[in-house]
Formats: C-alpha cells, structure tokens, sequence
C-alpha cells in the first residue's frame, strides 16, 4: 500500500506531526502516539486517553526529518493476534523548503486481517495530515 501527498509545510514540521503525540492525536484518529523515535525502540499508539493501546510496533530506521520505518501490529482487537508484523515506512522530500512529499509505505507479508483492516485508513490519515499542517484544523470526524 503506497500513499503520496504534497503537503505545504517544511519536512521539520512534517516530521515533528508524524512524531509528537500533540499532533497525532489531532489527525491520527485521536491515537497518542509514544517512543523515543531511535533503532530498537518501542512505538506504541494509545487511544487518546492512553487507556488502550491500538498499535505497537518498533522503530527500524529514523533519519530525521527525513525517514521513518517502524514495524506495525494492530492490537485493538484480538482477531490481529495472529497476523504477522507488517513495515510503515514514512519518507519526506524537500521540495522547496515551503512544500514537502510525505510518501508512506505499508507493506505486509501477506494479505491478512490487518491488511484488509489498514487499507482506507491510510488515505484518511495523510489527508488529515495535510488538512491539519496547511490550515490548524483536522478534517471533520471519520469511522
């Protein structure tokens, strides 16, 4: 699953939404997001009130502000147990200092629960990033 968008904001601010629980809990279906962002580290998205986790992962490769990849398990419901780690990776071109390519790419072994489960998500997810970054407000709700 491949998704692109241009997004006027600096790969600086790109990368401090993609990476601050502030911001992701504005654009990322409310998810707090939790890590410190380095090789081997825990990533953990909690609902907004961090009373349940929806997602853990770790982190693979950070290149600040210009690459992430980070492992991916859906853990808000059990029927996710069984599937396999699937890889988000979140690249950020400059292309002008003003105006960045955010491309995330998430990759799964096979085309499992979580696959099917994660496939409209992610087009919500950018464009609410980009919504959020270009005008201070988050799309409106979305199931």
């Amino acid at each position: 699953q491949l998704y692109q968008v241009y997004i006027k904001a600096s790969p600086e601010k790109v990368w401090q939404a993609i990476t601050t629980p502030e911001f992701t809990t504005r654009y990322f279906y409310g998810c707090y997001i939790e890590s410190t962002f380095k090789p081997k580290a825990k990533l953990t998205h909690y609902t907004g009130d961090r009373s349940s986790v929806m997602v853990e992962g770790e982190i693979i490769e950070a290149d600040p502000p210009h690459r992430l990849v980070h492992t991916w398990n859906l853990r808000y419901d059990p029927k996710f147990a069984a599937d396999a780690p699937s890889q988000v990776t979140w690249e950020i071109a400059s292309e002008d200092g003003q105006v960045s390519k955010l491309t995330v790419i998430h990759e799964f072994e096979t085309e499992d629960e979580s696959f099917a489960e994660v496939a409209s998500g992610w087009s919500w997810v950018v464009s609410n990033l980009k919504t959020f970054l270009e005008t201070g407000e988050a799309l409106p709700s979305h199931d």
